[in-house]
C-alpha cells in the first residue's frame, strides 16, 4: 500500500535551502516522503521528525542522523528542547491528510466508505466525529461547519443532525449522508460531502488552534535565515499561513516602526504560493488542491 505522495515534493525540498550540518524538523512524517529527501542531504546534520499517527512511525528510517516522536507538533518547542536542540535550521510541514488515513475505511476520514464517524488522527484521542454529532448543541454544530467548512447552510445541516440523532444515533458515513444528503445542491453533492467531513475533521483533531501553536514555536526556534516551508490544503489553513509569513500574526495586520517602515519576521518567497503543474496533477490527482508557502526568518 502507498502511504502517501508527497506533493510538491522537489519545491519543497527546495525551499528549505537544506544545509548538510544543519538541523531540520518535519512536523508531518506520515510516509516519509520529505524526511527521506532531507536525510539524502545531511552529512553531520540532524531530522527531527513529528507525527501523532502512531501508524506513521513504522515508516521511520533507521538512521542516526534521524529522531522520530510520536507527538503532535503543538509541543514542537519542549520536544526540542528534551532533545537538546535550542534552535533549528528549517521547518517543513504538509497539512494534508495522508492517502494512508483516507484510504483506511475504519479511520472514517472520507464519505466515500462506509465507516464509522472516527476521523481521529491520534487514535489514542476519545473525542470521535461521531461524539460531536451526538453531543454538541446545535449553535456550536453550526459554527463548526460554517467556520471549518465554509458551509452557507450550516444552521439548517446542524438542525437535521439535532433532529436526526434524537430517532438514532449517527455514528457512520452513511448515517450522516442519509441525514444531510437533501441539503446537497445539486451536481455538487461530493463537493458538499467533504466540505462536511473537511470540517468536523478540523474540530476532532483542533487543527486550526494546534496549527497556530505550531507556527508561533517555530518562529522561535528558527535561526536566522531559517526557512519555514508549509503545504495546505484548503483556504482555512492557507490564510493562517500566509498571514502569518506576511506579518507575524494571524490576522495579517503588518505592524510598522517609528519610520513608517514594516515589521515582519519573515521574507516571504513566492507570495502567491506554489501550486503543483498539470503534470504532478495527472499522477497525483490528490495534489490538485496544494499550495505551497516558503519564508525565511530575518
Amino acid at each position: 500500500m502507498v502511504y502517501h505522495i508527497p506533493a510538491l515534493l522537489d519545491e519543497s525540498i527546495e525551499g528549505l535551502n537544506i544545509q548538510p550540518d544543519g538541523i531540520y524538523v518535519d512536523v508531518t512524517f506520515g510516509g516519509g516522503g520529505h524526511s527521506m529527501e532531507i536525510l539524502k542531504r545531511l552529512k553531520t546534520g540532524k531530522l527531527i521528525a513529528f507525527d501523532q499517527d502512531e501508524d506513521a512511525k513504522l515508516n521511520a528510517p533507521d538512521d542516526n542522523k534521524f529522531i522520530f516522536l510520536e507527538q503532535n507538533f503543538r509541543f514542537l518547542k519542549n520536544n526540542l528542547i528534551f532533545n537538546g536542540i535550542k534552535s533549528i535550521d528549517g521547518l517543513i510541514a504538509d497539512l494534508g491528510v495522508s492517502f494512508h488515513q483516507f484510504d483506511e475505511p475504519e479511520r472514517g476520514f472520507t464519505f466515500r466508505h462506509k465507516a464509522p464517524l472516527d476521523m481521529r488522527m491520534n487514535k489514542s484521542s476519545s473525542l470521535t466525529a461521531a461524539t460531536l454529532i451526538q453531543t454538541l448543541d446545535e449553535p456550536i454544530l453550526a459554527d463548526i461547519f460554517y467556520n471549518y467548512g465554509e458551509l452557507t447552510n450550516s444552521r439548517r445541516i446542524a438542525r437535521e443532525l439535532i433532529n436526526a440523532r434524537t430517532l438514532k444515533p449517527i455514528s457512520t458515513a452513511d448515517d450522516l449522508i442519509s441525514v444531510i444528503g437533501k441539503l446537497a445542491p445539486a451536481r455538487q453533492e461530493n463537493k458538499f460531502y467533504a466540505k462536511v467531513f473537511q470540517a468536523l475533521r478540523i474540530s476532532v483533531n483542533h487543527e486550526i488552534d494546534f496549527l497556530k501553536e505550531m507556527l508561533l514555536q517555530a518562529l522561535e526556534m528558527l535561526n536566522e535565515g531559517g526557512r519555514l516551508v508549509v503545504i495546505t490544503y484548503h483556504s482555512l489553513e492557507d490564510r493562517i499561513v500566509k498571514n502569518f509569513m506576511r506579518s507575524g500574526n494571524f490576522e495579517g495586520i503588518t505592524k510598522k516602526d517609528f519610520y513608517g517602515n514594516p515589521e515582519t519576521p519573515f521574507r516571504v518567497f513566492n507570495k502567491k504560493g506554489i501550486t503543483p503543474g498539470a503534470e504532478e496533477i495527472e499522477r497525483n490527482n490528490r495534489s490538485r488542491s496544494a499550495r505551497l508557502r516558503i519564508a525565511e526568518k530575518i
